[in-house]
């Protein structure tokens, strides 16, 4: 089991920055894939990026590759999402999850993971 907590979301203008991070109770390496999802509302949550904790490139959505980053520190169990020149479209409360299983594939995919964060919510104004 492990407990998940996101913090760093905000209100920006569009083409800011912010920097989200997901702190975890348990070693990253426990869990072999880490990831951001996003859901605004009245829609599903979507996958945002994916990352194995033991190393490999990382997945991101289309509407998010190229401005948005992924990352992870061992040492501090902590995942983050470096997001930049953001949009008011990305407005949503963006959750981390961590997944026991790296196989299954898919890794944007909400219901291959196995523990959620509350989310942190993020709003972009035009």
């Amino acid at each position: 089991q492990v407990n998940l907590v996101e913090s760093g979301g905000g209100s920006v203008q569009a083409g800011g920055s912010l920097k989200l991070s997901c702190a975890a109770t348990d070693y990253l390496y426990n869990w072999p894939v880490m990831a951001w999802f996003r859901q605004a509302p009245g829609k599903e949550r979507e996958g945002v990026a994916a990352i194995k904790t033991g190393g490999g490139l990382p997945s991101y959505a289309d509407s998010v590759e190229y401005r948005f980053t992924i990352s992870l520190d061992h040492g501090k169990k902590t995942l983050y999402l470096h997001m930049n020149n953001l949009e008011p479209g990305d407005t949503a409360v963006y959750y981390c999850a961590a997944r026991r299983e790296v196989s299954g594939g898919d890794y944007l995919r909400p219901s291959t993971y196995d523990y959620w964060g509350l989310g942190t919510q993020v709003t972009v104004s035009s």
